[in-house]
């Protein structure tokens, strides 16, 4: 569905709107930033996820997510002049965000073992591009389809490949104790595996773009489907606050932490 292209310029204007909330959770480790400008025709969006049941979960996210947003938003003219490559911005602004939690957690012993997922995306001239560590999903939802962009650094692909085979049942596999097993974060160490392809994909009007921590999951993917349809003519905020309300009204007792941004795509 989705396409890569190499080069391709595409007059857009974008609509963002973000949401957090805590969940059930006993604290919010989940950490959003984003931006657009308008001028440069440029959609900015990071999140991180503190990983749950370690110490400083939050401290983790938000060192990540904040060095990670400063970096691309500090290097707008150099993007645009060709430069720097999108990629290579996301890169450096990982490895940087990487050694800032191995520095901290080394400095404050009551933050070791501390760590995060990362998801950051630029949109510039009708293309998308991201770097993701971790289980952060980015979602495209495109003539009413919605497809997930990035990897998946946890141990749920694997598991559902077991279901697919028969080697698992369903409820198996949803409840496997490992499904949440992260391969890859951000931790101050070597990061096991990164995902940032080097081409970006191409972005559409009419395109919903959701870049978010893995709370949003507790919804099916059919109901994010049926929120986007029926928000499809609203503004952004419109639809991060339906699929906010949509997880309030599940009322999960294991919800997660949240935070996610909706970016809504149209032609200038």
């Amino acid at each position: 569905m989705a396409e890569n292209i190499d080069s391709l310029e595409v007059a857009l204007c974008y609509d963002l709107a973000t949401a957090t909330h805590q969940g059930a959770r006993a604290y919010q480790e989940d950490t959003l930033q984003a931006q657009k400008a308008e001028g440069e025709n440029t959609c900015v969006a990071v999140v991180a996820d503190g990983l749950g049941g370690h110490a400083a979960g939050d401290v983790a996210s938000g060192i990540a997510c904040a060095e990670v947003f400063r970096q691309i938003t500090t290097q707008p003219a150099k993007i645009a002049a060709g430069q720097v490559a999108i990629t290579d911005v996301l890169t450096q602004a990982t490895q940087s965000a990487n050694a800032l939690v191995g520095a901290h957690a080394k400095a404050h012993d009551e933050t070791y073992g501390m760590g995060t997922t990362l998801l950051a995306t630029v949109i510039r001239d009708g293309a998308l591009s991201w770097l993701s560590v971790g289980d952060s999903p980015l979602f495209l939802c495109r003539d009413g389809a919605l497809q997930r962009l990035n990897a998946d650094h946890s141990m749920a692909p694997q598991i559902d490949m077991l279901v697919k085979i028969g080697a698992l049942s369903e409820q198996e596999g949803r409840d496997h104790p490992s499904r949440s097993t992260l391969a890859s974060v951000i931790r101050g160490r070597e990061i096991e595996t990164v995902d940032c392809p080097e081409n970006p994909t191409r972005i559409c009007a009419g395109d919903v773009i959701i870049v978010s921590s893995d709370g949003l999951l507790y919804l099916p993917e059919h109901q994010i489907c049926d929120i986007l349809a029926q928000t499809r003519l609203q503004p952004a905020q419109a639809t991060a606050d339906a699929l906010l309300a949509a997880l309030e009204t599940l009322d999960d007792p294991e919800q997660d932490n949240i935070a996610f941004a909706v970016i809504k795509c149209a032609q200038v």
